[in-house]
């Protein structure tokens, strides 16, 4: 499975940003869908997962700010990130898990300032 992620940048903080990820290889098996965050400093952490029948999971940093989404036909999740805070600025990475194997993009960079 190959991630390709997009949609970083720098935006003021208030600001909105959406993240957008596809899939390809071998996709017939992914189940779960999501997005983690890293910080220079701290650990990686989970912002929100989404299951092919649509079961939502976020970290509780983003709660009421952040919506998941995917579309299982063309294999991409996507993460709108609303009332951004410079506290989100990280690299955010896609996440799959399949048969117990969790595949990483390369990270796209959001930067929120103050």
């Amino acid at each position: 499975v190959q991630l390709q992620a997009s949609g970083g940048g720098l935006v003021q903080a208030g600001g909105s940003l959406t993240l957008s990820c596809a899939a390809s290889g071998v996709t017939a098996g992914i189940n779960v869908m999501g997005w983690y965050r890293e910080a220079p400093g701290k650990q990686r952490e989970l912002v929100a997962l989404v299951t092919r029948d649509g079961a939502e999971t976020y970290g509780d940093s983003v709660k009421g700010r952040f919506t998941i989404s995917r579309d299982n036909a063309k294999n991409t999740v996507s993460l709108q990130m609303n009332s951004l805070k410079p506290e989100d600025t990280a690299e955010y990475i896609c996440n799959v898990p399949v048969s117990g194997i969790y595949y990483w993009g390369q990270g796209t960079q959001v930067t929120v300032s103050s």
